[in-house]
């Protein structure tokens, strides 16, 4: 796939997953209830002790029926490890250019941190294929449709902090995503499947999920 074939398949049902957990085993069950739930996009933070292994492991269990990348990477010898595990598309709560230039050199799309339009700016210029806009909790929907109007090339995914009564209000305001963690996947796989099968359902009520290869993002 090219860069942004997966960035439409990441982005594709407005809503972006993370996975940061204290331990593996919790990572990987927290990942499985999300997919169960038929979540088809998430990453899984380098924050959790072996999330490069999670990676790997989710990955040759899904297959292609899931996007699978790597959240929370710093620098360059980080995204080259993730890579090498075989990460699908690579976030950043920050924006450091190697962090892009390495994800671009293996092919793989790269959603920097940004938290400024000048950031926003510079981050496109370096060729990002999205901007994770962090934290959003310092922030408000509203961000998101004023600075767009000066930049509506800028696709934005507002994360952190984002929570499922106001995830559509950001869409709504013209982010392409939201980047969702604790609040879309706490509780037991019940509970994560009514949850997110209540997300989708209004966010594809904001926005249609980008299965139309005319639909921009």
């Amino acid at each position: 796939m090219y860069r942004w074939e997966i960035t439409r398949a990441a982005l594709a049902q407005r809503v972006l997953a993370i996975v940061r957990s204290d331990s593996y085993d919790h990572a990987h069950a927290t990942a499985d209830s999300l997919l169960s739930a038929g979540i088809t996009s998430l990453e899984i933070s380098l924050t959790t002790p072996f999330a490069l292994e999670a990676v790997t492991t989710l990955i040759r269990e899904v297959g292609d029926d899931a996007v699978i990348g790597a959240g929370t990477v710093l620098d360059g010898a980080s995204a080259r490890m993730a890579v090498d595990a075989g990460a699908r598309f690579l976030v950043s709560p920050s924006l450091d250019p190697e962090v892009i230039r390495t994800g671009h050199r293996y092919g793989l799309p790269v959603f920097p941190g940004v938290a400024t339009p000048t950031e926003a700016v510079r981050a496109m210029e370096l060729g990002a294929d999205a901007l994770k806009l962090f934290p959003a909790s310092a922030y408000g929907p509203r961000w998101v449709s004023d600075v767009r109007a000066a930049l509506p090339q800028a696709a934005v995914v507002p994360t952190g902090g984002v929570t499922l009564a106001e995830a559509p209000d950001w869409v709504a305001a013209g982010a392409v995503a939201c980047g969702m963690g604790s609040a879309l996947s706490e509780g037991d796989r019940d509970t994560v499947g009514k949850r997110a099968a209540e997300l989708l359902a209004r966010l594809a009520d904001v926005a249609p999920p980008l299965d139309s290869p005319h639909e921009p993002y």
